[in-house]
């Protein structure tokens, strides 16, 4: 999912609930690339969906938007903003429309075309959450609960929605609906796409071939942005940190922050996370920014650095801040961007629908 966006490894067992509560090991042979009900093999389709939980930051668009972008050269792409995974937790509506739409906006910004993909609102296509409950009905009550992701984040909040349990399953939803062939994830995501494998395995071996089996895939190494004040902590969009650089901050404060970046002991510019993680985080930026590898990158002292990264970052978001701008001023086209891609996404979504419900032996309207 996104927020990313949403790895499998192809030999690992699909690991499920046996009815005792155990553990039981079902392998999916038989299942990989199996076809869809009613349709042929699936050509390449990337699936890949962004959570508006907080303003997108450098993080998120060195290691999401712009590798999805480039994704747009490899194939049929089904590119969404995830909105419904956004009420997994306490939110305000006001603040999730805005975050919903500032972040579509800096999707097409960054250069996901939406003239060479689909590009849509969550929310704005049904099937989605209509998917979600059947696979519901497919999943088990201990595998929602062993989820990582769900046993941390509840452990972190005094009431705990029910959609934070079952999202797992829309998230599945959001990758079978599309017949998706490649989902692009980070290794947080890992456990969300090996369970996708197991309900999709699951639901064809018991109802029938519905959904086309997906594989994780990892795009060329993204950069890994840690928060340039704490450069051991990920930069994140959803903790207020002054080391975090936000893809709409004025420019004049990208260059502030990059300039106060926290360092290390020494002079040595040299890339070594564990022993210097403030010039690595700021290597790796500048490398990412650039496309010049690490190791060929030279800079004689930690001002040059700093200054050489600040540059290169502006010099990638003045572009991206413009194109931004622009669609702020006229919010039609972004509201014209979104309509047409929920169209054509209900269009691709309505025949998985209508098969699996007839699968499960529901009745046809």
């Amino acid at each position: 999912m996104t927020e990313r966006t949403e790895t499998f490894d192809d030999a690992a067992p699909v690991v499920t609930s046996s009815g005792d509560g155990g553990l039981a090991t079902e392998r999916g042979e038989g299942t990989e690339g199996a076809t869809p009900q009613g349709g042929s093999a699936a050509a390449t389709r990337v699936l890949s969906l962004f959570t508006p939980s907080g303003h997108p930051t450098l993080g998120n668009l060195l290691g999401a938007l712009l590798p999805s972008a480039r994704l747009l050269e490899t194939g049929d792409c089904v590119f969404g903003v995830s909105d419904l995974h956004a009420l997994t937790s306490d939110h305000d509506p006001a603040r999730l429309r805005e975050r919903s739409l500032e972040l579509a906006g800096l999707c097409v910004a960054a250069g996901i075309d939406p003239a060479r993909c689909v590009l849509f609102l969550q929310s704005n296509v049904p099937a989605h959450a209509e998917l979600a409950y059947l696979l519901e009905s497919t999943a088990h009550y201990g595998e929602m609960q062993r989820m990582i992701q769900f046993k941390e984040k509840s452990a972190r909040q005094s009431v705990v929605r029910l959609s934070l349990l079952t999202y797992p399953a829309l998230m599945a939803a959001d990758i079978l609906l599309y017949q998706a062939t490649d989902v692009p994830v980070g290794a947080d995501q890992a456990q969300h796409v090996e369970l996708t494998r197991d309900l999709a395995t699951r639901f064809n071996r018991k109802y029938g071939p519905v959904f086309t089996m997906p594989r994780a895939v990892h795009p060329p190494a993204a950069a890994r942005v840690m928060d340039l004040s704490e450069p051991t902590a990920k930069m994140s969009k959803s903790i207020d940190s002054p080391g975090t650089v936000f893809l709409l901050d004025p420019i004049d404060v990208v260059r502030r922050k990059i300039m106060r970046a926290v360092t290390d002991s020494g002079t040595e510019v040299v890339y070594d996370p564990e022993g210097k993680p403030g010039v690595s985080n700021l290597l790796a930026i500048l490398s990412a920014c650039t496309g010049t590898p690490v190791a060929d990158l030279t800079a004689g002292s930690y001002g040059v650095l700093k200054k050489e990264t600040a540059d290169a970052v502006i010099a990638l978001l003045e572009p991206i801040q413009r194109r931004y701008a622009d669609l702020s001023a006229d919010p039609a086209e972004l509201e014209g961007i979104l309509r047409t891609g929920a169209e054509r996404a209900r269009e691709r979504a309505a025949g998985t629908v209508v098969a699996a419900k007839e699968a499960m032996g529901l009745l046809s309207a």
